[in-house]
């Protein structure tokens, strides 16, 4: 009876060894997590073109998002690029991270409504003020933020809306904004005009129509807002910010299952904790403006 006694005690011994062998396999679980991290060690990399990391982005691309040295193209090959404005430093700051130094960045042009359709993409990551939404995450990846979003609407002084002190005033106006947007979401769901907004392939199409009086204001980003009033439009005013809910917000978008999507996320993370984003945002994106309600 001992011997039998014994015998089970050595069993279950040995099953409780075993079950410690299994701990050690979850410890092995997280060295999987870092073999993972590892992954994002620029040699290991799947890119669209080897040795280079290639960013879309939209043409022509604008202050404060980029400034370049002929009329905004930082991936025009006969020019160098500025790494000047929020959206190109960003992505050089997100390439640095990643392993590339600047002479392997590469751009290309990609028209803002094609960014997220569905397929497969000649960029490694595109980077043109495209906020999340879930339908358009069905077609691609989006990294996290960076940068959390308010919509503004501009005009020109003088317009029946310069003097707008609140979502009810402009009822009666006629807007515009860039197709494929959330600032044409914003038109249609919050300030909900009596009139259809007008839509336009780009935001210089609807500047055009602003200054030719055929639309009353149009609905950008805020940021993109105190640009256009500032140099794009003479007289340009800024109406206002809509109140922001803290559920929109710009990431960089990526090829569906992109298995670079987690090596951008954890550089966005680097480049917010070592301060790099909120520097970028006061040096770029500062101004104010009311929030109509």
């Amino acid at each position: 009876m001992r011997k039998i006694l014994a015998v089970l005690l050595l069993g279950v011994g040995l099953l409780l060894a075993a079950g410690c062998g299994s701990d050690d396999d979850d410890d092995g679980g997280a060295a999987g997590t870092t073999t993972a991290a590892a992954s994002c060690d620029k040699g290991s990399l799947e890119l669209v073109n080897p040795g280079q990391l290639t960013i879309g982005t939209d043409n022509p691309a604008f202050p404060p998002w980029f400034e370049g040295t002929k009329e905004f193209d930082p991936w025009d090959p006969t020019t160098e690029p500025t790494k000047k404005g929020y959206e190109q430093e960003t992505a050089y700051a997100i390439a640095e991270k990643l392993g590339f130094s600047d002479a392997e960045v590469k751009w290309t042009v990609v028209p803002f409504n094609q960014s997220f359709r569905p397929g497969p993409k000649k960029f490694d990551f595109d980077i043109n003020q495209i906020s999340y939404l879930p339908e358009r995450a069905t077609a691609v990846d989006f990294s996290d933020s960076y940068y959390d979003v308010e919509q503004a609407i501009v005009t020109v002084e003088g317009s029946k809306i310069a003097d707008a002190g609140s979502i009810a005033d402009l009822k009666d106006a006629k807007l515009g904004a860039q197709i494929g947007t959330t600032s044409l979401e914003a038109i249609n769901e919050t300030i909900q005009p009596s009139s259809e907004p007008s839509v336009y392939d780009t935001n210089n199409d609807a500047i055009s129509a602003l200054k030719a009086k055929q639309i009353d204001g149009i609905v950008v980003d805020f940021p993109t807002a105190l640009y256009m009033s500032a140099v794009q439009l003479d007289n340009g005013k800024v109406v206002g910010r809509l109140a922001a809910d803290g559920s929109e917000y710009f990431g960089v978008v990526l090829e569906k299952d992109s298995p670079l999507t987690e090596c951008v996320n954890e550089a966005i993370q680097k480049i917010k904790d070592d301060g790099t984003l909120d520097e970028l945002e006061q040096k770029w994106l500062a101004g104010s403006a009311p929030v109509l309600n």
